[in-house]
């Protein structure tokens, strides 16, 4: 079976290079690397989606509607973790790369905590006040009940999604995406598990799903921190990091933590600006009746779906990036990011093909109603098509992540989120392109920054922004 795997995989990687999308000498790292953390991906992803099925199904639109207010939210503390662990990957991968193990190990420590100063607040916002957090989205009173019932139950498990972020990443940096995938695909699994029992077998809705989410996040924070501290998992096929958690310290050093904010703080703004822009639209949507907000949410869900395949390009793209940047390669950083954008926009593509022909089967498997089901039909194949510039994005992204350059694709998010999809979404409200609006904006919150992003990866400026944060560059 591994020699049919290993045909395959050179048949694809020759194929793939006389199609001029990438070498075959770059295809098998970037895979390497990329597929444990499309499992991770789609894992992480999986679950909200199982659960706005599930949720659907037991308790109807109002409570899969109130689950798509709270998703938004739980999807913030995702990108937040996302944004500050950008910075966490660009320097572990470029120390890394560099041969400077006790600075890249520091850098993890900070990160640390970074992540529970900024989780600890959110949390208790979460639990402090649900109701107003739901209202503000012009949710009705059965689905505030039930998103309400969600953000209480799910705030223990911000801490525990920020953790596991950084530690996710810290894995990526060094080249390692299989431990964190068996860790994250079974904290995946045991979430669907829980929560489909607590919403089926006792009744909990859209609460269960949120307990499940608390209990099952844990876990692989449990798991993670075990390697993260540099104990084996034995036979496990897991690896103990090899920058691991300095629990003697140092925990600090001034400069380095400057370099960590400096990175991270446009990733968190780029990260939070993608996030942010769900809440107009859920508002928007709102306006149409819950069967629209639902629909909306299961064409975002899909797309998520999909965008797994961006958690393994994007992340081998910036740790490929990064590593040969550490290590003064400069032509060859640019030849793996050139390489892995061609190749997310191909895969993007074909999937997309595949997920607009069974647009109708994948929408009744979230709603039961005819109306509803033909409505989120039409949400999946507009979030289908939209994806193809969210491939493009996230590679061309990843590569500037590696080398450091954030700040202008955090001003690409804000462009193309703030100043084209919101106001197209808007035109909805007062002229009769009415949830066409909709449409348009899922289209337009991916092209604008997938095209500008790209555009700053030819320019090649990332290059010299790469220079202040490589090991030769010393601490300041």
């Amino acid at each position: 079976m591994t020699g049919r795997r290993r045909t395959a995989v050179e048949f694809v990687a020759r194929t793939l290079e006389r199609c001029g999308i990438i070498d075959a000498e770059r295809f098998r790292p970037t895979m390497e690397l990329a597929w444990p953390r499309i499992v991770t991906g789609f894992a992480i992803m999986s679950k909200q989606t199982a659960d706005l099925a599930m949720v659907g199904i037991a308790v109807g639109t109002a409570g899969s509607a109130g689950l798509a207010f709270a998703l938004g939210y739980w999807q913030i503390v995702t990108l937040l973790g996302l944004g500050l662990a950008g910075g966490t990957v660009t320097l572990v991968s470029q120390n890394y790369g560099g041969e400077e193990t006790a600075r890249a190990s520091l850098a993890v420590n900070q990160s640390v905590l970074l992540a529970i100063g900024f989780a600890l607040p959110i949390a208790g916002i979460f639990l402090a006040v649900p109701d107003t957090l739901i209202g503000l989205l012009g949710a009705g009173p059965a689905a505030l009940r039930h998103g309400s019932a969600y953000l209480v139950y799910v705030a223990p498990a911000v801490v525990f999604e920020l953790l596991n972020l950084i530690a996710s990443r810290t894995y990526t940096g060094v080249g390692d995406t299989f431990t964190e995938m068996v860790a994250r695909a079974g904290g995946a699994l045991l979430n669907i598990v829980l929560s489909g029992a607590l919403i089926f077998g006792f009744g909990l809705g859209a609460a269960g799903a949120a307990i499940g989410t608390t209990l099952a996040s844990g876990f692989v924070t449990l798991v993670l921190a075990w390697g993260m501290v540099g104990r084996s998992y034995g036979r496990l096929g897991m690896e103990p990091s090899p920058v691991p958690i300095a629990r003697g310290g140092p925990w600090f050093e001034p400069p380095l933590l400057r370099q960590l904010i400096e990175i991270s703080l446009p990733e968190i703004g780029r990260r939070l600006a993608q996030g942010a822009i769900v809440f107009p639209l859920l508002w928007i949507a709102a306006s149409f009746g819950p069967v629209v907000v639902t629909a909306l949410e299961v064409g975002r869900r899909v797309r998520a779906l999909i965008n797994s395949v961006n958690w393994g390009l994007s992340l081998a793209s910036s740790s490929l990036v990064g590593q040969h940047l550490g290590a003064g390669e400069e032509t060859e950083a640019g030849a793996y990011g050139a390489g892995i954008i061609r190749l997310s926009a191909v895969i993007y593509t074909a999937v997309t093909v595949l997920v607009v022909l069974f647009a109708r089967p994948i929408a009744g498997l979230f709603v039961t109603d005819p109306a509803a089901v033909a409505q989120a039909a039409v949400f999946v194949a507009v979030g289908a098509l939209s994806s193809i510039g969210y491939g493009i994005d996230g590679a061309a992204a990843g590569a500037l992540l590696g080398a450091g350059d954030t700040r202008w694709p955090f001003v690409a998010s804000l462009l193309g989120r703030y100043a084209f999809a919101l106001p197209a979404a808007a035109l909805g409200l007062v002229t009769p392109l009415g949830i066409g609006g909709l449409y348009l904006a899922l289209f337009l919150e991916t092209a604008v920054p997938g095209g500008i992003n790209y555009w700053l990866f030819r320019s090649g400026r990332w290059k010299a922004v790469s220079r202040r944060y490589r090991p030769s560059s010393g601490p300041g």
